[in-house]
């Protein structure tokens, strides 16, 4: 009887439209909608090209061409430096063509035609040479030979900055937006054990009443049923996993297969906690499945789906929350992996996923069998 259930169930589950809409079709529309949004927008974001520059040299300062030269001729230059007379450099900067003109001589100045970060990192580099020429100057007077070294600490004080990254992953902080979308499919999932919870409750369904009756114990065509429906959504959550990963080209890093695992425990759990719910009251399949969308989208929603920084506010107010949300334990556990060299953040979050679902399984099942008819 448990094989017979099991695949009843898969072959029911995949024949119900909502399965087929919400939690294949539409992960790839929402996803496609974040390819179309959000793609190239981090590149576009953290772009370091050189700034177009022009300097016009209204007297020779030999410390000042060596300083340009150094930021300027490097793999991680700051400036595209050009020497040009004062009025081509102001024609190109009226044009756009660059972002600044910087005056040489005894004084060191900047004439911009706008505000911008561009601007602001000019700005900011004649500052940064204007507070240490003092030091140049005093190293010409006090010892000419040692000008040169001077010179160079100046340029790699200036120029140089080693990236330490916090992380070898992909550092795109729009990836959080595909994290909860494999989060929202997770919790879509909810409804197909609703459908279960629906299926047990004689004065629900027909499928319901005719369940009461077998003798086939209830544990047992319980387990088979959500066993059927956790392959469903299992196969639902690896076409969310491959379609953003291989047709979206979505950055999960190098352990892939991870990814799967987080997804398909997340899915587990969501239709653990669908079955639970669906089990809690008597209200018609219709207010059931409207109360539980809305539960799986307000948890989406704290896990960052529509905003971003939620997860990190309840980090911050009330670490506890994030570990009790579904849908934050799956972003957590596959944010995890994109992290932290390690593996046990990922475990944590996994475990507690599994914990969740058993106790929402055991729940439902408890009231499931406790219900009783006083006629079918």
């Amino acid at each position: 009887m448990f094989l017979h259930n099991f695949l009843y169930e898969i072959k029911s589950s995949l024949r119900v439209r909502d399965v087929i809409f919400w939690l294949m079709l539409f992960p790839m529309i929402l996803g496609t909608f974040f390819k179309v949004a959000f793609g190239g927008l981090y590149d576009k974001q953290t772009n370091t090209d050189p700034i177009p520059t022009a300097i016009v040299e209204t007297q020779e300062n030999v410390v000042f061409r060596s300083v340009i030269d150094s930021v300027s001729g490097s793999d991680d230059a700051i400036l595209r430096a050009e020497y040009l007379s004062e009025d081509e450099a102001l024609k190109k900067l009226r044009d756009g063509d660059i972002k600044g003109v910087i005056y040489s001589g005894d004084k060191i100045t900047l004439t911009v035609a706008g505000e911008g970060v561009e601007q602001s990192v000019l700005k900011l580099f004649i500052e940064q040479y204007m507070t240490r020429e003092k030091i140049i100057t005093d190293a010409v007077k006090n010892d000419p030979t040692k000008v040169q070294a001077v010179i160079d600490a100046l340029s790699e004080e200036i120029t140089t900055s080693e990236e330490a990254p916090l992380t070898n992953g992909n550092t795109d902080i729009y990836i959080q937006y595909y994290y909860n979308l494999i989060a929202m499919v997770a919790m879509y999932g909810s409804l197909t054990g609703l459908h279960i919870a629906i299926g047990q409750q004689a004065n629900l369904s027909e499928v319901g009443a005719r369940r009461s009756c077998s003798s086939t114990p209830k544990s047992i065509g319980l387990l088979a049923s959500l066993a059927g429906t956790w392959v469903v959504q299992s196969i639902c959550m690896i076409i969310c996993v491959t379609f953003t990963a291989f047709v979206l080209k979505v950055d999960y890093g190098d352990r892939l297969p991870f990814v799967y695992i987080a997804a398909i425990c997340g899915g587990i759990m969501g239709v653990s906690f669908g079955f639970f719910v669906g089990s809690l009251s008597h209200m018609k399949e219709k207010a059931k499945t409207a109360v539980l969308m809305s539960v799986s989208m307000l948890l989406c929603f704290f896990s960052g789906l529509m905003a971003g920084n939620m997860k990190s506010f309840f980090a911050e107010k009330a670490p506890w929350f994030n570990d009790l949300n579904p849908a934050a334990l799956v972003t957590d556990s596959i944010s995890a992996l994109n992290l932290y060299s390690g593996y046990d953040v990922f475990t944590r979050k996994i475990v507690i996923m599994l914990a969740e679902s058993v106790i929402f399984y055991i729940l439902g099942l408890l009231i499931t069998r406790r219900r009783k008819y006083a006629s079918l």
